[in-house]
């Protein structure tokens, strides 16, 4: 295991097809059920001001966005700060249980994940995709990334974001997260990025120490909120010299654990 600890090599990866399902089989619900039977009423994100940082501020330009998918969006509450810019909203969401009938004035269409990571539409289909802390849920991640460029307009944007540590080991029970999830290595997701030859229009790394802030301040989150998320930035750029994927002492543990990126595919 230690190639996977290392962030030389993405675990899932290189499975196999019946792999690849036995995995998407276990995660279909995972995330719901991590929510109880309270699943249905939850209605607070508390990413919004996060995502207009790092993302949505390099989208102002944008008057509107003809097709946007979300891959992974759930109920689709990430959109809700450009609601009214978009005309057509598709989510591809492998839980039933967390799908929204309406978002603003738009009724997004769900599609259920292909088990091979396909997706199923034509080349150059969107003008803005989404992806905000799905892949490290799925096993075949280049794979699907390569789908997700792959149905990407020419000039549109792909906003992503992605925890980029190990979360833990998850050959073993971890409280409060699925049981295969694990993050993505940021060299393994730069290079793929690289290869696909998709322009980086902004990176930036977040959510330094915030786990420890939040047990220090007794289950507070902090993420909402836009004060913490300027100071988050600032601690981000001075230790992400210091991210180790899987840390093993408290000393590797004072760096960014997520990265953002705001991508453009060429015209």
């Amino acid at each position: 295991m230690d190639e996977y600890f290392s962030g030389k090599k993405l675990y899932g990866d290189a499975f196999s097809r019946k792999e690849i399902e036995g995995w998407y089989d276990s995660e279909a619900e995972a995330f719901a059920e991590l929510y109880g039977k309270d699943v249905a009423k939850n209605s607070f994100y508390e990413y919004h001001n996060l995502n207009i940082f790092y993302g949505f501020n390099y989208l102002k330009k944008q008057e509107s966005f003809d097709n946007v998918l979300g891959f992974g969006s759930s109920w689709g509450y990430e959109f809700l700060p450009i609601i009214d810019k978009i005309k057509k909203l598709t989510i591809i969401e492998s839980s039933i249980q967390t799908r929204s009938e309406i978002l603003g004035n738009i009724k997004p269409e769900y599609k259920s994940p292909d088990k091979e990571g396909k997706i199923n539409f034509p080349d150059n289909s969107f003008d803005l995709i989404t992806c905000f802390d799905t892949l490290h849920h799925i096993p075949n991640v280049t794979f699907v990334l390569n789908e997700l460029f792959r149905v990407l307009k020419p000039g549109g944007y792909f906003l992503l974001h992605e925890p980029i540590h190990s979360m833990g080991d998850w050959r073993t029970f971890r409280s409060g997260l699925t049981t295969n999830e694990r993050g993505i290595p940021k060299d393994y997701l730069l290079n793929i990025i690289k290869e696909a030859n998709i322009k980086i229009v902004k990176r930036s790394f977040y959510a330094c120490m915030t786990s420890l802030f939040i047990r220090i301040f007794k289950g507070f989150r902090f993420s909402h909120t836009k004060w913490y998320i300027y100071i988050d930035c600032c601690l981000a750029k001075l230790f992400s010299f210091n991210i180790h994927y899987h840390a093993t002492n408290k000393w590797q543990r004072i760096a960014p654990a997520s990265i953002f990126y705001v991508l453009k595919k060429p015209l």
